[in-house]
């Protein structure tokens, strides 16, 4: 029980504004800066667990250092009666649980900007060694301003793996987890991106989608669906990064187009370049093609002289047909490079 409306000597609690398995969320204001803020009251059976007390201060206070307007910034962390807790910017609306209640599915554009929002989020987290691991709607908060912001670091990072009661902790996620995760292995940042695309579909259609790859929905737009495949792609090596998930939605980076059918991932490769990087690889191209030249002592397109010979295969580069000379394997190759970037 709590025994003083006065958290940590410094956290008025309020009013409860959540609750569930695993925690207490209160309404509270900061008494010392006057500041409303959100401060989540572990639940008694969690705090009893010291192995778990430590886990969480650690974690929260990794989760202190990030810094992002799609992040919930992690104030403070501590214990009062005997219970842990940790003190979150308040973030003044609903989330996205009750969005999709409310409207049944939403649309693609707005999916989109959402979207990008939890990945832009989830990346600056990736980018400094933090991994969510309990990305689901109820976890997207939306501010006032509409703003989306990821949630729960540091509180799911902590639970992950102790033997925790299914109530509200693995039965509540469970849809979202990735086979990795779901088999018990370490989770990585690719399980965020896989709940991630998990998200973006039933954003999209109002439900989860069946077995992946093949239980993509066919109300699901095609400039996303290869987006969502390549997220739920069973092998973690091949999804896209929350950075480059980020930049589809954004349009900096155009979606996957193969549809592949079931049982069969989508490499993140198949996004196409931008046109940023299709300047890169023209140039590349060009490069190549004249160190090649220099390499063997010709000029480009003269002939060279000497005996010619097959050309060695390169990883992924087609060989260079017997017979060649030096000269036109070097075009064929900056012709191959430069139909890449197109």
């Amino acid at each position: 029980m709590i025994t003083t409306a006065i958290c940590g000597n410094r956290y008025e609690l309020v009013d409860v504004i959540g609750r569930g398995g695993m925690a207490l969320v209160f309404l509270a204001r900061d008494r010392d800066l006057d500041e409303t803020v959100a401060v989540k009251l572990l639940a008694d059976n969690l705090s009893a667990d010291l192995d778990l007390r430590e886990r969480f201060e650690r974690e929260a206070d990794l989760a202190r250092r990030l810094s992002h307007p799609n992040v919930v910034r992690v104030l403070a962390s501590g214990e009062t009666d005997g219970r842990a807790f940790i003190v979150l910017e308040y973030v003044e609306g609903g989330n996205l649980a009750e969005e999709l209640a409310r409207a049944g599915r939403l649309s693609p554009e707005r999916v989109a900007i959402l979207g990008a929002e939890a990945a832009a989020g989830l990346a600056h987290a990736h980018e400094r060694g933090l991994v969510h691991r309990d990305v689901k709607p109820q976890n997207l908060l939306l501010a006032a301003d509409g703003t989306l912001k990821v949630s729960d670091f540091g509180v799911a990072r902590a639970l992950d793996g102790t033997r925790l009661t299914a109530i509200g902790t693995v039965l509540g996620t469970a849809a979202y987890l990735a086979p990795e995760q779901a088999r018990g292995e370490e989770t990585t940042a690719a399980g965020d991106v896989y709940a991630l695309g998990v998200v973006l579909h039933e954003l999209l259609t109002g439900r989860l989608p069946g077995p992946a790859p093949g239980g993509v929905a066919a109300e699901v737009p095609d400039e996303l669906k290869g987006l969502i495949l390549a997220c739920l792609a069973d092998d973690p090596a091949t999804r896209p990064s929350a950075r480059d998930v980020e930049r589809v939605l954004r349009g900096e980076l155009a979606a996957p187009t193969r549809v592949m059918p079931a049982g069969q991932s989508v490499a993140p490769t198949l996004l196409h370049r931008s046109a940023a990087g299709r300047k890169r690889w023209a140039g590349v191209a060009v490069l190549v093609a004249f160190v090649l030249a220099l390499g063997l002592g010709i000029g480009i397109g003269t002939g060279g002289g000497g005996t010619p010979r097959p050309a060695p295969a390169r990883a992924g580069i087609p060989p260079v047909p017997g017979g060649t000379t030096p000269a036109a394997g070097a075009e064929a190759l900056a012709r191959w490079l430069l139909a890449r970037s197109r």
